[in-house]
């Protein structure tokens, strides 16, 4: 018979059982099926069984830590019962079940004392709180208890940074691009389940082909001018998915791209701490140009409606102390867009034929035999090898500070000035790193057999990027009527002033 429930033979001889709750909790559950908590319960309630208490409840807080801070939500839940007075007895399994923490247990000591509260465990027999020796025993299993979870916290915590120091894959998801199976197979418990079932074995060194190239890619199209924005619709349509099976978010995307893995390096705790034993992906040069792009505070965001038009926003209002990036809208009684300015100038120019002339301009200009001179000039004198050795030695010199300041070497002053120096120091290679990798956006047109086609291939956003960085379009008021040409649209109205050389 379940002690939960009080039998027919003791309600009709009218015995009264002494009221027990049951509290169990495991601090890590790595099957997720719970087994360690009914364990437990089924020691307590067995506990119950052979000393005649009726168990009224039964808490449980599965995979909660009584030494991490996290919130015990039936624990809590117990002390409010018994302070309304719904039971004289909590069984646990052991007393570092019930806490881990001198705070708490000093709040379960006044409770019990209080309520009149007895506590049994199944391993360490009965505490009693109501004298001072057990209140003392109570606090020495207590400050035991808290002593063995800082040693493992720092047990785990040094085998896992030895991990990242030899470069070794530290678990969890696969990380897109890595992950080779090896024909081997391994068995694994499914948190969801609790059922064991079989996946195969990767090997975490080695990259995966396709998903390499797409990382590579990714960062090529980042440093050549292209969004995250494009990047997503690129998986989209390319069904890549993130290693999960989900469709690629902007988060994702931009979370791959930063993720200093993809240059070989490691991290353990979000600092690099040297190199990984797997194979890098992408250059380090681009990574560090990639993260420097992306990280930019100047760098202009827009997670809105994605642009259709190659001037939408681009394109400055002519009208005088206007210069408003213009919006592509209907007009015409609804029959074509076109580009006005968004405060309400009026006018309207036709967006098919303003972007094809700027096409034609652009195209002609590229076309040039000088066109090589719109070309920026790769920097002088950087050397990446140098700047990435340099880099490496700030980085560990910032450890070392770390580890001065931690042995109480330095105080916390040194140490903040010390890191603040290097981390400014750092990021001005990074800067340099970035400039020596970044690709100019004119590189895949200038010097192209066909500048036109290789327009066309670019796409809407590095399309986009071009026309940022070679010229500035602006959209004055056309003049009414039939132009000289014999057409109606006012070429004249269009004027480009072009940002790199002359026209």
């Amino acid at each position: 018979m379940s002690p939960n429930l009080r039998s027919a033979t003791d309600v009709a001889a009218g015995t009264a059982r002494t009221r027990a709750v049951i509290y169990v909790r495991i601090s890590q559950d790595r099957t997720g099926a719970g087994l360690g908590v009914d364990r437990q319960r089924e020691d307590c309630e067995a506990l119950a069984e052979r000393m005649g208490w009726e168990v009224v409840e039964v808490y449980v807080d599965n995979d909660v830590s009584a030494f991490s801070g996290k919130l015990r939500k039936d624990y809590r839940r117990m002390l409010a019962d018994l302070d309304e007075g719904k039971a004289t007895i909590v069984i646990v399994w052991h007393t570092d079940r019930l806490t881990r923490s001198i705070v708490e247990l000093e709040e379960y000591i006044e409770l019990s004392d209080r309520r009149g509260i007895a506590t049994h465990t199944v391993q360490a027999g009965t505490v009693d709180l109501a004298t001072p020796s057990g209140r003392m025993t109570a606090r020495i299993l207590g400050a035991v208890a808290r002593q063995e979870s800082e040693h493992k916290g720092e047990r785990v915590a040094r085998a896992r940074r030895q991990k990242a120091l030899k470069g070794e894959w530290m678990g969890g998801i696969r990380p897109f691009g890595w992950g080779v199976p090896t024909g081997e197979i391994r068995k694994k418990t499914d948190r969801k389940t609790g059922d064991e079932v079989e996946v195969p074995e990767l090997d975490m060194l080695k990259s995966v082909p396709e998903e390499a190239e797409a990382l590579r890619f990714w960062t090529d199209e980042i440093l050549s001018g292209g969004s995250i924005r494009s990047l997503v619709k690129w998986c989209a349509d390319k069904g890549v998915t993130t290693t999960r099976g989900n469709p690629v978010t902007h988060q994702d995307m931009r979370d791959m791209l930063l993720r200093p893995r993809n240059a070989g390096i490691a991290v353990y705790r979000g600092e690099e701490v040297g190199r990984g034993q797997w194979e890098p992906i992408v250059d380090e040069a681009k990574y560090r140009a990639v993260v420097a792009i992306l990280r930019n505070p100047e760098r202009a965001v827009n997670r809105g409606a994605q642009p259709k038009w190659v001037g939408s926003l681009l394109y400055r209002c002519g009208r005088e102390g206007c210069g408003t990036g213009m919006t592509v809208t209907q007009s015409g009684g609804r029959q074509y867009p076109s580009y006005r300015c968004p405060t309400g100038h009026g006018g309207g120019r036709r967006a098919e034929k303003v972007d094809q002339y700027v096409e034609d301009t652009i195209v002609e200009r590229l076309s040039r035999e000088d066109a090589h001179e719109l070309l920026e000039p790769a920097p002088d004198g950087v050397d990446v090898s140098a700047l990435q050795a340099e880099a490496e030695e700030i980085r560990g010199r910032m450890r070392n500070l770390a580890s001065m300041y931690g042995g109480g070497q330095i105080d916390e002053m040194a140490f903040a000035e010390g890191t603040d120096t290097a981390r400014a120091q750092l990021e001005g290679i990074t800067q340099q790193l970035a400039r020596a990798a970044t690709r100019d956006p004119l590189v895949d047109l200038v010097g192209a057999p066909d500048v036109r086609k290789a327009w066309k291939a670019l796409g809407l956003e590095r399309q986009r990027t071009v026309l940022r960085s070679l010229v500035e379009v602006t959209l004055k008021t056309p003049r009414p009527g039939r132009m000289p040409d014999g057409g109606y649209f006012d070429y004249d109205a269009v004027v480009f002033r072009w940002l790199r050389g002359l026209r």
